[in-house]
This record gives structure tokens, C-alpha cells and sequence, in this order.
């Protein structure tokens, strides 16, 4: 009897001593409240597998329970949902405000969002880290997840990746190849043109220099020419100017008689415009005395053909 007593307080030590273990080095903590949720991702997930870290902004929350693979047959899209597990006890409430922790579907409205980041270049593991993002819309997945759903976010490294991705490297190759053939190729015309370019250079720059020394003889020759040429300018700008200052009053006394004699002329042409008025008295007494003269002449005329006929008229005169 006392053998199966020890034998049983020996087990019971042992399991104490497991639970123990579990409780202080593993991940069994059955008095410690736990939240789980699920994300959804639709791209490569490599480096990501059970017991990887969930992290906010840096700091461990949570880790990866579960890895697998979704796939949607008529869509042909495979999904991998990443079960979480999170752990809010050091997760600490600021003072005054409501000491319950909000729900992750109010955490979701307020902006939540998972993302898979790459942990070390080195092993290749990868980790989730959340963060508030309201400005990223929330897709979620109510067909494939049944419980909390986190909303999720391209990382910036998966961003780069995919951008990486859909460069056309093919393309881009060849045409960098095209590139260095054009250029070898310009390289070999200009090994062979250069050095004839270069003769024709030499040859233009001994010409210029001819031209730049027949051009400073030249000049070296023509300048005491120009020089007396702009000197007698000079003497008949003076001259000029004296003879302008000599003859100022003369010029002004011909000017104001000049303008004396355009007012006469514009009183003149006033008096010829109002005698050819056709409704002024002058023309009407000028039109009389021409209807006068030109009756006298006819009567002159008159009488000169009488005498012609009978020049005893100049004697005898007209009888009655």
C-alpha cells in the first residue's frame, strides 16, 4: 500500500512538474486571456510558418498558430489565412479612459491592419506586424473566415517585389544590348572619322588663325584712316553746330513769317470758299454782273452785224 502511494505521489509530482514547465517556458498559459483572429493573404507568404511573431509596431503581441491554404476552384485564386493568436495583457489601457479593451472588430473599424513583413535577410523568416491604417480600405473574407477577421495591407517590401516582378527585365535586356551595339558600333565610326575630324580642325583653326592675322594687319592699317575719317566728322559736327547756333534767329524770324503768310493764306482760301458758296451774296452778285456782261456782249454783237450789213448805220444810226 505505501509502494502505491509513493508510486502515485511520484506521478502526480511529475505532472505537477510538467504543468509547471508549460506554464513558466512554453506557451500554456490556460489563466491568461487570449484573442484570436484570422488574416487572409493572396500572395507569397515564404519564411511564414507556426509560432512566427505578431507584432505591433515592433513589439511581440501574439504568434502565428496556423499556416494553410485556401483555394477557390471557379476563381482560380488561393488565399493563405494566417491564424493568430494575441495576447493583450501587456497591453495597457491609458488613464481615464474605459479600462475594457476594445474588440477586434472595433479595433478593424478603427483602422487595424495586418501586414507580413520580412524579419531577418538572413534566415528568411518572416512575421505579421499590425498597425493602424484607416486610410486602407478593409477587405474582408466572411466565405472563408468564421470568427475575427484582420483586415490586411501590402508591405512595402511586398510592394517592391511586385513592382520587381512586373518590370520587364526580358525587355529592358534586350534593349541594353540594342543600347551597347549602338553605341560599340558609334565607337567604331568615331575610331575611324575622329582622326579625319580632327586633321579638318587642325586645318579650320589654321585658317581662322590666317584670316584673325590678314584681319589685325588690315585693321592695324586702316586705323589712322579712321581715325582722321571720324576726326573730320567730328570738325563738321562742330561746324554744323556752330552755323545751327548762328542762324537760330534767323531761322525763327522765317518760321513766324512763315506762319504769318499760312494764316494769310487760310483767310484767303476762307474768302474763295465763301464766293464759291453756292448760296452766298457775293456769288449771286458775281453770277448778275457775268448775266450782264454776257448780255451786253450779245447786244455788241448784234450791232456788229448790223453795221457789217449796213455801214451807214455808224453814221445814221438806228431809226425807230
Amino acid at each position: 500500500m505505501k509502494k502505491e502511494t509513493l508510486v502515485g505521489a511520484f506521478v502526480l509530482g511529475g505532472v505537477a512538474l510538467l504543468l509547471a514547465a508549460f506554464v513558466l517556458f512554453g506557451r500554456f498559459h490556460p489563466f491568461e486571456h487570449k484573442l484570436y483572429a484570422t488574416l487572409i493573404f493572396e500572395g507569397a507568404s515564404s519564411g511564414l510558418t507556426v509560432g512566427s511573431p505578431v507584432t505591433f509596431r515592433g513589439v511581440q503581441v501574439g504568434t502565428v498558430d496556423k499556416v494553410s491554404i485556401e483555394y477557390d476552384p471557379p476563381t482560380r485564386r488561393a488565399y493563405i489565412p494566417v491564424h493568430i493568436t494575441l495576447q493583450p495583457a501587456n497591453i495597457s489601457l491609458t488613464a481615464g479612459r474605459n479600462s475594457t479593451l476594445p474588440t477586434i472588430p472595433e479595433l478593424v473599424a478603427q483602422g487595424l491592419r495586418g501586414e507580413m513583413n520580412l524579419k531577418s535577410f538572413v534566415t528568411g523568416s518572416s512575421e505579421i506586424n499590425l498597425d493602424f491604417a484607416p486610410q486602407t480600405r478593409a477587405v474582408l473574407h466572411p466565405d472563408l473566415v468564421s470568427g475575427n477577421e484582420i483586415p490586411t495591407r501590402q508591405s512595402t517590401m511586398q510592394q517592391m517585389t511586385q513592382t520587381l516582378t512586373q518590370l520587364p527585365l526580358r525587355q529592358l535586356a534586350d534593349n541594353a544590348d540594342k543600347t551597347l551595339a549602338s553605341l560599340r558600333a558609334l565607337s567604331d565610326r568615331m575610331d575611324t572619322s575622329l582622326p579625319q575630324l580632327v586633321d579638318s580642325l587642325r586645318e579650320t583653326s589654321d585658317h581662322t588663325r590666317q584670316m584673325m592675322d590678314t584681319a589685325n594687319a588690315t585693321l592695324a592699317t586702316l586705323q589712322p584712316e579712321l581715325t582722321r575719317t571720324l576726326e573730320t566728322i567730328d570738325r563738321l559736327a562742330a561746324a554744323g553746330t556752330a552755323q545751327m547756333n548762328g542762324r537760330g534767329a534767323q531761322l525763327n524770324a522765317l518760321l513766324a513769317r512763315a506762319d504769318t503768310m499760312l494764316r494769310k493764306a487760310d483767310h484767303s482760301l476762307d474768302g474763295i470758299t465763301s464766293l464759291t458758296s453756292p448760296r452766298s451774296p457775293e456769288r449771286a452778285d458775281l453770277e448778275a454782273s457775268l448775266r450782264d456782261i454776257a448780255a451786253a456782249a450779245a447786244a455788241l454783237r448784234g450791232f456788229a452785224s448790223d453795221v457789217e450789213r449796213n455801214p451807214q448805220l455808224l453814221l445814221t444810226g438806228r431809226r425807230p
